[in-house]
């Protein structure tokens, strides 16, 4: 097994301590023990990345993009290579079953390979001129040095995506990653390293996140920023972006609604979706919560749905057939249990679950509430955990509005036989992402963000190149 190993920032290529000394503890969710310590940046550490990154950007923007794409993918193999050391990492810091964890390290190789190619093709055009001898051409830029700031629910995922687009089209990027989980995504900028990305274009940084987003976002070397998180701090870093003109992607929460009609295969739809609701504990932006099925098929729905939950083996994610770990953090389960709580409190019925699993550990049951009022605070608010929540609808407008009545719109899932039915719920619910029938979110190629005040901005797909981009447009004519 992987030892794990004590967290350093990478500054200026070199892989070093925090000038002051100081270090943040390392906790495995499975024990509450210290399984090591991250390096804590202050302002000095964060001077050094900001000018190292200036510097960077200055390098790595005169590389062309088929270069930039053969280092790229060279790091991609890297990361594939050493996958099954890094889910380890992954695993001890966050808690997540072995497989789930070397399953993300291997799909955000496939992450660095889609936008190594993707850069090749951001493609500028000529603009047919209105005078004989004029050119006007449209050139694609790189904005400049990025700071990104990324959750600990996918330490490799949501660092690879933002590290990805940057690097592929010129860009240098300053990294503020978890410090609950920083051995994994350090172990992921390893590879780029390692493949040969020159020093300055990367930085890795850990510390106090609110001191580190209100150093970087105003400065003015950063021309970018990337958030993935909790919708109310994503409100706060994208105004600070917007006082000093800096261009912002933000992939917030969500409370996805996934919709059962009557002439769906329930049981197939009730079993997917429980696989999907408790992957990483529940602890995923696009987790499916609010399950909304026809009357008809609600019944049946329900009793597969809980049996399924009931039937998930919980415990450390490292032990032979773990299915689901321990919550990431000692904050995560009384934010749980207060939600149940409620519910519960206002009428709710409980199926399975609801409870703490021991008392060492963040573990915490598979739970599903049924009945549950809109007015409970979990119908409104993300749960973020492993808590379904089921509730029956009759006509489909009616069921429309419910989708539509959170101020979210990240992700929405659906299952129907009708052409008709998959057509106007794919129309008529606001959401950035709809799968329909199966489980199709989060692949490389298509886009993945949200509306509403689930953010703004794409991080798959062709689109997500684009908020790395400058448009210039020159215009000459022959001397």
């Amino acid at each position: 097994m992987a030892a794990y190993k004590n967290v350093q920032l990478h500054i200026d290529g070199q892989w070093r301590d925090a000038r002051s000394g100081k270090t943040i503890e390392v906790l495995n969710p499975a024990n509450e023990e210290v399984v090591g310590t991250v390096a804590h940046a202050e302002k000095a550490d964060l001077d050094e990345a900001l000018a190292a990154a200036d510097r960077g950007f200055a390098t790595w923007r005169k590389v062309s993009a088929y270069d930039r794409a053969k280092t790229m993918r060279k790091a991609g193999d890297l990361l594939r290579s050493r996958a099954d050391e890094i889910a380890t990492l992954m695993t001890l810091e966050q808690g997540k079953p072995l497989p789930e964890a070397k399953m993300e390290v291997l799909a955000g190789a496939d992450v660095i390979d889609w936008f190594a190619e993707e850069a090749r093709r951001a493609y500028g055009r000529v603009i047919p001129a209105r005078a004989e001898g004029v050119y006007n051409l449209v050139i694609k830029e790189p904005v400049g040095p990025v700071a990104a700031f990324t959750p600990w629910n996918f330490p490799i995922n949501q660092v690879v995506r933002k590290l990805s687009a940057a690097l592929s089209t010129g860009c240098s990027i300053i990294v503020k990653a978890p410090e609950e989980t920083p051995a994994s995504p350090a172990e992921l900028i390893r590879c780029f390293v390692d493949a040969g990305v020159p020093a300055g274009v990367i930085g890795l940084v850990y510390g106090v996140p609110s001191e580190i987003s209100s150093y970087l976002i105003p400065h003015p070397v950063i021309r970018k920023i990337t958030f993935t998180g909790s919708t109310p701090v994503g409100k706060m870093l994208a105004a600070m972006a917007g006082q000093h003109m800096k261009r912002a992607t933000m992939e917030l929460g969500g409370h996805a609604p996934a919709i059962v009609f009557d002439d769906a295969d329930v049981g197939r739809a009730a079993k997917m979706l429980a696989a999907a609701k408790f992957r990483n504990a529940g602890q995923v932006c696009v987790s499916p919560t609010r399950f909304l099925v026809q009357d008809g098929a609600y019944d049946q729905f329900l009793e597969t749905f809980t049996a399924a939950a009931a039937k998930l083996k919980v415990g450390d994610g490292m032990a032979e057939g773990t299915q689901m770990g321990p919550l990431a953090n000692d904050r995560r389960v009384p934010s749980i249990e207060a939600l149940v709580q409620d519910a519960v409190g206002r009428g709710a019925k409980l199926g399975t679950g609801g409870e703490r699993i021991g008392n060492k550990g963040y573990f915490y049951k598979p739970t599903v509430l049924s009945d549950v009022p809109l007015d409970a605070r979990a119908m409104n608010e993300e749960p973020f955990g492993p808590l379904a929540l089921i509730n029956r609808f009759t006509a489909v407008d009616d069921v429309i509005a419910e989708a539509n009545r959170l101020p979210f719109g990240l992700a929405a899932y659906a299952f129907t036989s009708s052409a008709k039915t998959a057509q106007q719920v794919g129309a008529s619910v606001e959401t950035g992402m709809m799968t329909i029938n199966h489980l199709g979110l989060a692949l490389p190629e298509v886009p993945f963000g949200g509306v509403k005040d689930s953010g703004y901005g794409s991080e798959g797909g062709s689109e997500a190149i684009e908020a790395y981009l400058v448009t210039k447009f020159v215009t000459q004519a022959g001397i």
